[in-house]
Parts: structure tokens; C-alpha cells; sequence
């Protein structure tokens, strides 16, 4: 069957709303093309982000909902709204259940609210496909066109968190083909309660200059990304990035490199060298591991450096450990799936 499900599966669906929130004027409701959201009480800006899911199969519902208030928290905004589009390869009830169960739990446990979305079956799918639309409010936006020359670069909890936990379960029976314990597959398959970055940017964003989560891609890209936004050059050493035992593993199992594959869960930070010790003793606070892996340069000053070379960085590029990358690689995951 192709097409919108029907009134009792969507009944099922509607019931799963999230938290309340006093602003919403119109939510999720049968018949109801659109949500209404009172912005007279709010701060000065609304953020919205949009992001689509398919590939995490055991908890698209989950990683949907944290990677679009992820990109909203990294903006600087608390996420507050989500609308919820979901493509099903069928109408089997239990596969519906679960992936809504998990968007409810997880939009619950952020404290955001559902407040509209569309479900529909397409057979051409192999999997489900979850498009999330988060929105929330700040009254200061931090851009990942705003890291500065000088700024320190911070990244919370470790490169490729999501990516460990996808391997752990979407993959788990190759990692112990490969050697991958079991005990460090479950250990890696809890990163999953870890993939949210709200809580460091609550923490950080005070003192930043820049935020960026990464996603596809893992770090490279997010770096690559900074550093094109605001026109620097991005340094950094790979052995400065915090990497866990359990994502060691898993990537060496299979031969993905942790720093170029998923990496929710991480959030990458310019912060003024001035207020550095502000920003990890609020982390601190908050119980979240951060590590010091660079700094951002003017582009201008990277040129003159290596203009001995014939080269030159120029704006937007990253150099790990001295090497130069002027593109985001392609995600080390993906050839996994193919």
C-alpha cells in the first residue's frame, strides 16, 4: 500500500505528542496541516533545523530527534518544537510502533514538543526514513560563521559516538567476526543514550564564539565546515581528539577512521582563549567530558607561513596535523551499507 496510513494507525501516532508547551496554539492533530506556535513571550530569534534519517535502522526514531535539536542547540537556542515526518516501507504495524515510541520517548526525555508531522507508506523504501524539523528560541545566536582567529577549539565526549553505536547494532555481528568483544559491543551500543549534544551547548554556549555538531562526516567535515563558514583556517592534531576505547574498536574493526564517520553525540566549539577555563568548568559541572584539539587561524597568516611551499591554506581549509584538507570526506560509514 502506497500512500497516507490510516485513521487508527494515525490515531496511534498523534497520541505520541511529546511534551506540552504552553505556546503551541495548534499542534498535532487529525486534519491539521500545520502547527501554530506563540512567539510573543519568546526570546528575540527563532532557530529551525531540518534533518533526515534512514541508515541508523534499529533507532531511526531516536537519532532522528537528537540530530535536528542537536543543530538547534548548537545554534545557541534551546529546542522547543519538532515536526515529525515519517516514510515506512510498509504498513507493518510493529515497525510504526516502534519507530513512534521512540520519537515520543526521546522528544520526551529532551522536553520538546511534537507538534505536527505527516506518515505514509512508500514500498520503494528498504527502510524507514524519519525527517525531523526541530525549532527553538535563543536571545543569542552563535553561528558556525562566528569562530575567530585565536579562538580555541574544543570538541565534548569524543569523536564518532553515533557512528560507535550504529556499528554496535547495525553491525555488530561483523565487529565480532572482527574481534570486537561482546562486552565492549553493548558498552558501545549504550552511546546511543549519548548522542544528544543539548546539554554541552547549554553549557558553552555563553562563551563561544562558534558551535558545531558533527554529523555525516564525523569531525573532518565539521571542522572543514567551520572553517569555510567564517573564512579561517581550522588546525588540529589528531592526537589531541578524545577518542573512546569502545569507537577504537569498533572503527578499527572495520576499518573506519572515528574522526571521519557519524559523530553526533560530540559538539565542536571556538571559544575565545580568555574564557576557555569558563567553558570547561561548565562542563565540568555538567558531568561532560571535553578535549582542547586545536585552534582557528586567520587564513591570511596561514598563507604567509607556508608560502615557502608554493601552496598556501587558504580560507576554509583544515590542517590536521599539518596536513592540508580542503574537503569533507565522504562519510566512512556509507561503503558499510553498500
Amino acid at each position: 500500500m502506497t500512500g497516507k496510513i490510516g485513521p487508527e494507525a494515525l490515531a496511534e501516532v498523534l497520541a505520541a505528542t511529546g511534551a506540552d508547551d504552553a505556546a503551541v496554539d495548534v499542534g498535532a492533530a487529525y486534519g491539521e496541516d500545520a502547527a501554530a506556535i506563540d512567539l510573543s513571550g519568546a526570546e528575540s530569534t527563532l532557530v529551525v533545523a531540518v534533518d533526515p534519517l534512514s541508515l541508523a535502522a534499529d533507532a531511526v526514531g531516536e537519532f532522528a530527534v537528537h540530530v535536528a535539536c542537536n543543530d538547534v542547540a548548537a545554534s545557541g537556542a534551546d529546542p522547543r518544537w519538532l515536526t515529525h515526518t515519517l516514510f515506512l516501507p510498509d504498513g507493518e504495524p510493529d515497525r510504526l510502533r516502534t519507530v513512534t515510541e521512540q520519537v515520543d520517548a526521546t522528544a520526551d526525555d529532551l522536553g520538546v514538543a511534537i507538534v505536527g508531522g505527516h506518515t505514509e507508506v512508500l514500498p520503494s523504501l528498504e527502510r524507514p526514513l524519519c525527517s525531523m524539523t526541530a525549532l527553538g528560541t535563543t536571545d543569542r545566536l552563535v553561528s558556525t560563521a562566528g569562530a575567530e582567529p585565536g579562538d580555541r577549539l574544543l570538541l565534548t565526549k569524543g569523536a564518532g559516538i553515533e557512528a560507535t553505536a550504529i556499528l554496535a547494532t547495525d553491525f555488530r555481528e561483523e565487529c565480532a567476526e572482527a574481534g570486537v568483544s561482546a562486552a565492549t559491543l553493548d558498552a558501545a551500543a549504550g552511546f546511543l543514550d549519548e548522542v544528544s549534544v543539548v546539554s554541552d551547548a547549554a553549557a558553552v554556549r555563553d562563551a563561544a564564539s562558534a558551535m558545531h555538531d558533527p554529523t555525516e562526516g564525523g569531525l573532518l567535515t565539521a571542522l572543514v565546515e567551520t572553517a569555510s563558514a567564517s573564512g579561517t583556517v581550522l588546525a588540529a592534531e589528531r592526537d589531541r581528539v578524545p577518542v573512546r576505547p569502545e569507537t577504537r574498536a569498533c572503527c578499527d574493526a572495520l576499518g573506519v577512521d572515528p574522526l571521519a564517520t557519524f559523530g553526533s553525540g560530540a559538539l565542536l566549539a571556538a571559544i575565545p582563549p580568555e574564557r576557555v577555563g569558563e567553558a570547561t568548568d561548565a562542563l565540568a559541572a555538567a558531568e561532560i567530558a571535553v578535549g582542547e584539539i586545536g585552534e582557528v587561524r586567520a587564513a591570511d597568516d596561514v598563507e604567509a607561513a607556508d608560502a615557502s611551499d608554493g601552496l598556501g591554506a587558504g580560507a576554509g581549509a583544515v590542517l590536521l596535523d599539518g596536513d592540508r584538507i580542503e574537503e569533507p570526506p565522504r562519510d566512512e560509514l556509507y561503503p558499510l551499507w553498500e
